[in-house]
């Protein structure tokens, strides 16, 4: 492996969030961001080939090296991870209009739910999962609301593109039919 892969994996190993390829640079004044993606490329491969316990996944905004997932449930079950908070269903209903409407009022929010959703977006915003991304140009101008880079962390993905589709929501949410009983 070689120098910049092994200042990679020290950054990377010693940061709890995901680091862009942009912030990695900058390690290695000399490095070219051709060369930042060879040995994050380098990096990947040796954890894959060599059977380690660990992966360099990209996700978010950034890369991160994680557990492997085949490791993940022995893991939590030694309560070695730190598991984030919950989400109850009505913040995750939340989160989820934003993903898809981005960016959305909250009274956009309130009337596709059906109630209030004020104290919903403080903790969402809170959180870190959401984030105040324009003013609209309506009466008062109010705040709309998207996603933030924590919100791919956290439920694992690089870009919005990589959220289901909503017919393919559709389908998994449809239930079977029940057997009448006779």
């Amino acid at each position: 492996m070689n120098s910049l892969a092994k200042l990679l994996e020290a950054a990377l190993f010693a940061s709890p969030r995901p680091i862009p390829t942009e912030e990695l640079a900058t390690l290695d004044a000399e490095a070219t961001p051709a060369a930042v993606q060879a040995a994050l490329d380098e990096l990947r491969e040796h954890y894959d080939v060599d059977g380690h316990g660990v992966e360099l996944v990209q996700q978010g905004a950034g890369w991160q090296v994680l557990t492997r997932p085949e490791y993940t449930e022995a893991i939590e079950r030694a309560q070695m991870a730190v598991r984030p908070a919950r989400l109850s269903g009505a913040a995750l209903e939340t989160l989820a209009i934003i993903a898809y409407r981005q960016p959305i009022g909250r009274a956009e929010i309130a009337e596709i739910r059906g109630v209030d959703v004020g104290a919903i977006l403080k903790s969402l915003l809170e959180r870190g999962l959401i984030e105040v991304s324009a003013r609209g140009e309506g009466l008062g101008r109010p705040l709309l609301y998207g996603t933030t880079s924590l919100f791919l962390e956290q439920f694992a993905l690089r870009h919005l593109e990589e959220l289901p589709r909503v017919d393919e929501l559709a389908i998994a949410l449809r239930r079977e039919p029940q057997a009448q009983p006779q």
